[in-house]
């Protein structure tokens, strides 16, 4: 059992201006996916719900909750870290923020998008196996899901402000065969996609 995988939402919590600060200095490269994710979650728009997006890990809510803010859907941000969520909260004050970990998460709603973009990866390979479960949960009929995960079955060791980030995944065979006995298809799937930083990205749809 990895030590680091238990220090991750503490390290974030405490390098959160550090962190934001990078990622909004960045370069945006999240948009076309961010539209293919909209696209999917189109076929849900004439519900009552139909442009409710959860946000598993929403950090200080950029870029990717502010930009689907921007595009009119309703972000429920969710994240371990009080420091993030206050970042959150700050940035965008008219969507909702719930403190939990997306390990144990229990809304009792469903959504017309989920979405786990570099969050998910720094789950265990078991938590990992255990998040498809939850993702079912908070699904609406028709939904979009999607997640960054690593290229092959195994552990990578980053880095934050000098400090070691853990990041595990499981190999794409055993991702396909999850989403599809918790009712999902596969729509998209890319592997360190090059216009969107060497991320490996998964879109489904539930059935």
């Amino acid at each position: 059992m990895s030590i680091e995988a238990d220090q991750v939402i503490a390290l974030y919590t405490r390098h959160a201006p550090a962190w934001v600060a990078a990622r909004e200095q960045g370069a945006f490269v999240e948009g076309e996916w961010l539209r293919r994710f909209g696209v999917v979650m189109g076929v849900n728009e004439t519900a009552a719900d139909g442009r409710a997006v959860l946000d598993l890990g929403c950090g200080a809510g950029q870029p990717m909750a502010a930009h689907l803010v921007a595009q009119g859907y309703a972000v429920t941000g969710v994240d371990a870290s009080s420091t993030m969520l206050e970042l959150f909260r700050a940035r965008l004050p008219l969507q909702r923020a719930v403190q939990a970990d997306m390990r144990t998460l229990a809304l009792g709603r469903r959504f017309a998008g989920i979405l786990a973009w570099d969050s998910f990866f720094h789950l265990r390979q078991d938590d990992q196996r255990r998040m498809f479960a939850i993702f079912r949960a908070h699904a609406a009929p028709r939904a979009a899901l999607m997640f960054t995960s690593g290229p092959v079955h195994g552990v990578a060791m980053g880095e934050l402000q000098g400090e070691a980030l853990y990041h595990a995944s499981l190999a794409p065979d055993e991702y396909t065969q999850l989403l599809d006995a918790h009712g999902f298809d596969v729509i998209a799937m890319s592997v360190e996609d090059p216009d969107c930083g060497n991320r490996t990205i998964w879109l489904a749809q539930s059935r």
